[in-house]
């Protein structure tokens, strides 16, 4: 078996086209690339209907996995808006949402910035009254975008991620969860 070519063949199951490869695995693996496209693997052995059982059973998934993907590359196409249209953009926003830890931030409006983040929406710097914002933030939904918002701002109230915070997110936000899957 040293040097066996991969067999690799282009097959459909539970409506979905993929392309099934067999390897040195242990298990039936399946993965949805950037583009869509949908690649398993499997071990040597194992038969190519077991591979169409296995892509058929997950086939929803495969099908949200294809939509996050088609989302994500829409994203990454559309240019990111300049620093100062996007700062303009969330401090307007930030403003509806101050009033409300006016009394906590002592009257005193926290210092907008915005910056290309991938791993992170928002991030909130108490001590020094500051709060971030990725640029690409925004392109998302404008309930999203709120969520975000309002996340940082009760970070003034709970600078933790403990119940006590998701407690404050929910005063204002009784959908946060919601809004927050739209971010995903």
């Amino acid at each position: 078996m040293a040097g066996r070519k991969q067999e690799t063949q282009l097959r459909t199951a539970g409506g979905i086209q993929y392309e099934l490869t067999r390897k040195r695995v242990k298990n039936l693996n399946i993965r949805v690339r950037e583009d869509g496209t949908v690649a398993v693997s499997i071990p040597l052995r194992t038969s190519a209907e077991a591979a169409d059982r296995f892509v058929a059973a997950r086939a929803d998934w495969v099908q949200q996995a294809r939509e996050r993907a088609m989302r994500r590359a829409a994203q990454e196409a559309r240019p990111l808006p300049d620093k100062e249209t996007a700062l303009a953009y969330f401090t307007a926003m930030s403003d509806k949402v101050y009033p409300a830890f006016a009394g906590v931030l002592g009257g005193h409006k926290p210092t907008i910035k915005v910056r290309s983040m991938t791993s992170r929406w928002g991030v909130c710097f108490v001590a020094k009254r500051q709060i971030t914002f990725a640029l690409q933030l925004y392109h998302m939904p404008p309930a999203a975008q709120i969520y975000v918002v309002v996340h940082e701002y009760c970070h003034f109230l709970q600078p933790n991620h403990s119940p006590a915070f998701w407690a404050e997110v929910a005063k204002l936000l009784p959908d946060w969860k919601a809004r927050r899957a739209l971010l995903k």
